[in-house]
């Protein structure tokens, strides 16, 4: 399989917490944070600096960042919708700042009110200016197999949306299985059409577990190179534009 590591991106904060119906307070946020840090996972996603009239369970995310405990090697990661989450993400001392898109247009409607095409053009001030500043940016592709409004999502699809992003400026491309519908074989199917556009050291899998199918898709991305792979602590998560969908893979 190559190399004999891989490296978890560990979601609960942010994808786990967005959708629950009471909003958690930043400094128990930041205690959870530091439980996760202290656990040995060096990459964790704190939170998202989103409108809280949007999204109140992401509320406070600066104060999340102001309380936790900083240590060497451990990343610092934060979802940012536009320039202005940018300009919070860098005030509060993000390391990683993530944009989102989607490989279907209906998604992708529902969820941010844009096309891809303009999604894509709404992230090119916000990679420039995080770049300018240093950070890395990481962009998230939802439903790269399948979609609640228009069912399969082809392959080649996903691979045209990964390369604007890489072309962009994006360091890491993390392809969600938003809807948990995916098998190894559309795994496999996807990563013949993504891989031979650019290294496989840029992409990660974020897997839900709707069809208790997570782990093999998993197994199937370790044995074609894959070595990042999103997760959420005790399996929270979910996408209120995607119905019956589960939670994360459980980290």
């Amino acid at each position: 399989m190559g190399q004999d590591t891989a490296t978890i991106v560990e979601m609960g904060l942010r994808d786990g917490l967005q959708n629950e119906p009471t909003p958690v307070p930043a400094a128990l946020r930041a205690e959870w944070f530091n439980a996760l840090a202290d656990s040995g996972l060096n990459r964790i996603e704190a939170g998202s600096f989103v409108s809280p009239k949007w999204v109140p369970q992401m509320a406070d995310t600066d104060q999340v960042l102001a309380q936790i405990r900083r240590r060497e090697g451990l990343s610092v990661e934060v979802l940012v919708p536009n320039s202005k989450g940018l300009n919070g993400a860098l005030q509060a001392g993000a390391d990683v700042v993530s944009v989102f898109t989607a490989a279907s247009e209906s998604f992708n409607q529902r969820n941010i009110n844009c096309s891809i095409a303009e999604s894509i053009e709404r992230f090119r001030p916000v990679v420039e200016q995080a770049k300018t500043a240093g950070k890395k940016v990481r962009a998230y592709i939802s439903c790269v197999v399948g979609c609640p409004y228009e069912g399969r999502i082809e392959p080649g699809q996903v691979a045209m949306v990964s390369e604007q992003l890489i072309a962009l400026g994006a360091d890491e491309v993390s392809l969600g299985d938003t809807i948990g519908v995916a098998r190894p074989r559309e795994i496999h199917a996807l990563l013949d059409a993504i891989l031979p556009s650019f290294p496989v050291s840029q992409l990660g899998l974020h897997c839900h577990d709707t069809r208790g199918q997570a782990i093999a898709n998993i197994y199937a991305s370790l044995e074609r190179g894959i070595r990042t792979f999103d997760s959420a602590v005790a399996g929270l998560g979910g996408c209120p534009y995607a119905k019956g969908a589960t939670g994360n893979v459980a980290t």
